[in-house]
């Protein structure tokens, strides 16, 4: 990958994800000359990187005002958001105004959410700092927050202005959570680019090598697998019945999302969708769809970067719960993004029960 490199994405409101090294110079430009105060959302872990964007907006001529939102998924609650629109009524925040999320998966799509609904919708700029952010949660125009009853049932699509993937941000991230964003890497693999395999399976240790020019090819070749699907179906309206739009990139999301609620999002994002990803697999093999040999790899693949493919026999009767009110569900019909062949994504809708249980007792 060259020193800097531009994904543009073609969705309602065009705009480029720049991946590259020391970005925050270029928050300033994407905000926009219209805006005067910019709230910069943050978790308390990157006061220092959220201090940077603050001296460069400052800089530029603008007003930015700090807001700290709890780490991860405490982040994404009504009780937060309702403190962030709080902070920005107070501070007098018009609609020419902008939100800048600085953080994780989890913060981002807080930030995108806060923006979304502030005064219906003001400027958004994402600077994702994990790989997952990078990868998925910042990029797509997707936002939201969770609810008891489960994760993103609360949102709204709303576009960032431009998203900025700087790579130095990496270097600091625990080795879990680096982990926990090649899942949604490996994902694109499956679902569109199988090149992202190869790299991964030559040497799984290059790939998580945040020095290395392998890691960065992965982030770009991800980004870009997200751009083209979401370039083609922003609202997720395309995925009519096999038919496969946005919702691809759901893939392993269904019984990741109820393993993530199962465990109170204790677990982190990246290892429920791996075990996620090994369901459908072997979901897919047993209706027929695909071969014991690309199941296997799935399992290896993830297995490979450290991430986990088993899950607990005792949580069945929670989890197929808790798929009842996954989003892809309509009515009482489940539905799984699943493999036609590698890189062929469709939707599996309504499969038998006894084939849900056995596919399940086989990542036991």
């Amino acid at each position: 990958m060259t020193e800097i490199e531009i994904v543009r994405v073609a969705a309602e409101h065009p705009y480029e994800v720049v991946i590259g090294h020391d970005l925050h110079d270029r928050i300033p430009a994407l905000v926009g000359e219209a805006a005067r105060r910019v709230a910069v959302l943050h978790p308390p872990t990157l006061i220092a990187a959220a201090e940077r964007v603050v001296g460069a907006l400052a800089s530029a001529g603008f007003e930015p005002l700090r807001i700290d939102v709890p780490d991860s998924e405490s982040a994404k609650t009504a009780q937060v958001t309702a403190r962030c629109w709080s902070v920005l009524g107070t501070a007098g925040f018009t609609r020419s105004d902008a939100v800048v999320g600085l953080g994780g998966g989890a913060t981002t799509d807080l930030a995108g959410f806060v923006a979304a609904t502030w005064l219906r919708g003001v400027r958004l700029v994402t600077v994702p700092t994990s790989l997952l952010g990078m990868v998925d949660a910042a990029v797509g125009g997707k936002t939201g927050i969770n609810t008891p009853e489960g994760k993103n049932l609360v949102g709204a699509f709303h576009e960032p202005a431009g998203v900025l993937c700087d790579l130095d941000l990496l270097m600091s991230l625990p080795t879990a959570e680096l982990r926990s964003g090649m899942a949604e890497v490996i994902k694109c693999g499956f679902i569109a680019d199988p090149e992202i395999l190869t790299l991964v399976e030559a040497d799984p240790g290059a790939a998580q090598d945040r020095r290395g020019p392998v890691l960065p090819e992965l982030v770009r070749r991800a980004v870009a697998v997200k751009a083209t699907v979401v370039a083609a179906d922003l609202r997720e309206r395309t995925s009519v019945g096999q038919q496969v739009g946005r919702e691809a990139l759901n893939y392993g999301h269904t019984l990741g999302h109820a393993i993530e609620r199962h465990e109170h999002y204790h677990w982190r994002h990246g290892e429920a969708i791996s075990v996620g990803m090994a369901f459908v697999a072997g979901l897919a093999r047993r209706a027929g769809l695909i071969d014991a040999e690309l199941a296997d790899r799935h399992v290896a693949t993830l297995a490979s970067v450290g991430l986990p493919t088993t899950y607990r026999a005792d949580a069945y009767a929670d989890l197929l719960a808790a798929m009842a009110v996954d989003k892809k569900t309509r009515g009482s019909t489940l539905r799984f993004v699943v493999l036609h062949g590698l890189a062929r994504p469709a939707v599996l809708a309504g499969p038998e029960p006894a084939l849900l249980a056995a596919a399940y007792a086989d990542i036991c």
